[in-house]
């Protein structure tokens, strides 16, 4: 099949098809006399491990891993597990960091009137300015008002 048919029956765009060859994580495909790549089953085999590995968010070292890991046949699952076991480490690190995000930006947008008027928290944090839960001075020059109520 060519690169086209490969890339539908793997799920893998040809543009990514190419990519992971130039970077050796698959195999170059055979040539025609023309210079058209063919792929065989194998191949697209490969393309949707690769795929599906990416989809699970493992980096492309971690996918060559597991890919050499995948065509060792005296390779120990242990190894297999390990691999996988400190992806979901990292997933959960990441995941606390995003948690992290999505409760600042909250307590942000409830800080944020999202009214007529130009103060906003939001953009304040974001400036690197006076926080939302510090006092900020009236225009009067007394601190009266909290920069989440304005």
């Amino acid at each position: 099949m060519n690169i086209g048919e490969a890339s539908e029956a793997s799920g893998v765009s040809a543009k990514m098809i190419r990519y992971y060859e130039e970077i050796g994580l698959v195999r170059p495909a055979h040539r025609t006399a023309s210079n058209y790549r063919v792929y065989g089953e194998d191949e697209v085999h490969r393309l949707r491990f690769v795929r599906r590995s990416r989809s699970l968010g493992f980096s492309l070292e971690e996918t060559e891993q597991l890919l050499t890991l995948w065509a060792d046949r005296d390779r120990t699952s242990a190894e297999v597990k390990k691999l996988a076991l400190d992806h979901i480490g990292e997933l959960e690190e990441k995941i606390a960091g995003l948690q992290a995000m999505v409760a600042t930006l909250k307590e942000l947008a409830d800080c944020c009137h999202g009214d007529e008027r130009p103060n906003c928290p939001i953009l304040a944090d974001l400036s690197g300015g006076k926080t939302a839960r510090e006092p900020q001075p009236s225009p009067r020059g007394n601190v009266t008002r909290l920069a989440g109520r304005a």
